[in-house]
């Protein structure tokens, strides 16, 4: 069995947060975790200052992934949206994140533009349109070890029953994980287990100040869970920070006030491997091997 389905298969919930650049992951990878989520709302908030409003393309998140996995050697949960379009689109989206090194594919079935999945106001596409999809995904990728992960928006625009329907077709048409979006209460988490725990891992969102009510890795394990992520806390812990730093830089003219906060100039070299990186350039100038 494949390292990550056998990891998923293990009763230990699989904790991953929400990077959204190559610093970011190459952080949450220091700090010890076994998988990185790349969020595509922490991509539209940080690479275009905008909401998660269906913005970001294709290229723009391929770009990011191949940039990650350049840094990082954990597996990568990548956010893929809709697929960017039809199924058509989503057999190259498919291709594109896998080429590029995202190890689980996530495919909502949202309809265009997506929003994100705590937001009011989303509509969906068929449940026939999204079968397609996951059918279209699953044949496109090259490696049966790339996992595809369907995602449904139902909860808040057809219903909790309807949701748990979704994603029952969704399981029948291929997907290898679960991802039932928003749902509202205990309650709920607990029949999305009852019905599909031991079936196929699944994933809950967590998001600070979302729909769902947040609960730690450890509390999600016990109700059933395989995937924890913490996909946006990472960019709202970092505009936080972003927004008294620069207050206090207005204020005081002056970054003194925030040096005990901060990495210096050799701390975020020695972060990075700055030191590493300039000695193994300086062995190939000499024709060693690194």
């Amino acid at each position: 069995m494949h390292a990550l389905k056998a990891r998923l298969a293990r009763p230990e919930i699989l904790l991953a947060p929400g990077v959204y650049d190559a610093l970011s992951a190459a952080l949450a990878e220091q700090a010890g975790f076994e998988a990185l989520y790349l969020s595509g709302a922490s991509i539209a908030y940080t690479a275009l200052g905008r909401s998660d409003v269906g913005l970001t393309t294709f290229t723009e998140v391929s770009e990011k992934v191949a940039q990650l996995r350049d840094r990082v050697q954990v597996p990568l949960i990548v956010d893929a949206d809709t697929g960017f379009g039809n199924a058509l689109n989503t057999e190259r989206t498919v291709r594109g994140f896998e080429r590029c090194g995202a190890n689980i594919i996530q495919l909502e079935d949202q309809s265009f533009p997506k929003r994100c999945g705590h937001l009011d106001g989303k509509s969906l596409v068929s449940t026939q349109e999204m079968v397609g999809k996951i059918k279209a995904a699953t044949d496109a990728r090259h490696s049966t070890d790339t996992l595809i992960m369907a995602r449904t928006d139902a909860v808040a625009v057809e219903g909790f029953d309807a949701a748990i329907e979704r994603a029952e077709r969704y399981l029948e048409a291929g997907a290898d994980i679960l991802f039932i979006e928003a749902v509202r209460s205990d309650e709920q988490m607990q029949i999305v287990n009852k019905r599909f725990a031991g079936r196929v891992p699944l994933l809950a969102n967590m998001v600070e100040g979302g729909k769902t009510p947040v609960k730690s890795a450890e509390e999600l394990q016990a109700i059933g869970y395989s995937i924890a992520i913490f996909p946006g806390g990472t960019v709202r812990a970092v505009a936080h920070l972003l927004q008294n730093y620069y207050a206090s830089l207005k204020a005081t003219g002056s970054t003194r006030a925030f040096q005990s906060a901060m990495l210096d100039f050799d701390g975020l070299n020695a972060v990075i491997g700055t030191p590493e990186l300039l000695a193994r350039g300086k062995r190939y100038e000499t024709g060693d091997k690194p």
